[in-house]
């Protein structure tokens, strides 16, 4: 019996090193990860912002407030959310659910823009779709350009500027856009795989601005 419970303590042990093991090590990665993504951020923006305050909620979400020169952007703050690696129940559940590691700007701008908006981008891809096409030759492939749904039937001045933004090249990788009269006046969520570098983030922030001044442009 002592001979069982001392090989339970041992195989006990052992596991919950595992643990702690598997939750620094993530933990760490996730640090790296955001504060690289960070660093381009802050990069990118060649001395007209820096990082004011950066605090981790967690091991897997990095919150920085920025401050920018004048015009730019006012109460700035950028939230990145990481898988929750460092837990591996957790870890496993968000890669079931695909879930995106996500870099989110929101900020307020000089003047409120007097819209409420809130756009959200969808891709639909089914791999299946490919095969059957493949498989016969009665098929006849058109790409089409976007499609947009609204939920409004008529559109404010300002929309239409917003919208040829986002839905140009350089906007493509946004994941959401929300403008509204309240703070934070912009909130814009990208996919975190597309800051791979400081021209990714500085191509981002272009867009921020190019947004901007859409909504603020004819008021």
């Amino acid at each position: 019996m002592r001979l069982l419970f001392i090989n339970g303590l041992i195989d006990g042990g052992t596991a919950a090193g595992l643990v702690v093991l598997w939750y620094l090590c993530l933990a760490g990665y996730n640090h790296r990860r955001g504060t690289k993504a960070l660093r381009w951020l802050e990069a990118a923006c060649s001395g007209r912002a820096r990082v004011l305050e950066a605090h981790w909620m967690g091991a897997s979400g990095l919150q920085a407030h920025l401050g920018f020169a004048a015009h730019w952007f006012e109460n700035a703050r950028v939230t990145i959310r990481l898988l929750p690696r460092p837990l591996p129940v957790q870890w496993m559940l968000s890669r079931w659910h695909k879930q995106r590691e996500t870099l989110t700007f929101e900020a307020d701008l000089d003047y409120a823009p007097n819209l409420q908006l809130e756009v959200l981008r969808h891709r639909w891809v089914s791999q299946n779709d490919n095969k059957i096409i493949r498989d016969s030759r009665d098929w006849t492939v058109v790409r089409p350009g976007p499609i947009m749904f609204t939920t409004c039937s008529q559109w404010k001045q300002e929309v239409p500027p917003i919208v040829n933004t986002l839905i140009t090249t350089r906007g493509h990788n946004l994941l959401s856009v929300r403008f509204r009269p309240e703070s934070p006046h912009l909130a814009a969520t990208i996919d975190l795989e597309a800051i791979a570098d400081e021209q990714a983030a500085a191509g981002f922030l272009d867009v921020l601005r190019e947004l901007a001044g859409s909504s603020t442009s004819r008021q």
